[in-house]
């Protein structure tokens, strides 16, 4: 799948829980979220887009989420 689809859909999980009044629980909710329902090369392709690019194009909160709680 393409880093700007994945980009895309993480931005749409992190505009669900960015509402959140404790975002270090929206953060692990997003993280859980992919975790759950993102294969494991799709978790991996924006784990490196986090580590190489600084995550360009992601939502802060999805940016942290990732790199606090993501399981690879």
């Amino acid at each position: 799948m393409k880093t700007e689809q994945l980009i895309i859909m993480a931005n749409q999980i992190g505009a669900f829980f960015k509402p959140y009044p404790d975002q270090e629980q929206a953060q692990k909710d997003i993280a859980r979220h992919i975790n759950r329902h993102w294969a494991l090369g799709m978790r991996k392709q924006i784990a490196l887009h986090v580590q190489e690019r600084e995550g360009l194009g992601l939502e802060a909160i999805v940016i942290d989420a990732i790199r606090s709680h993501l399981k690879l």
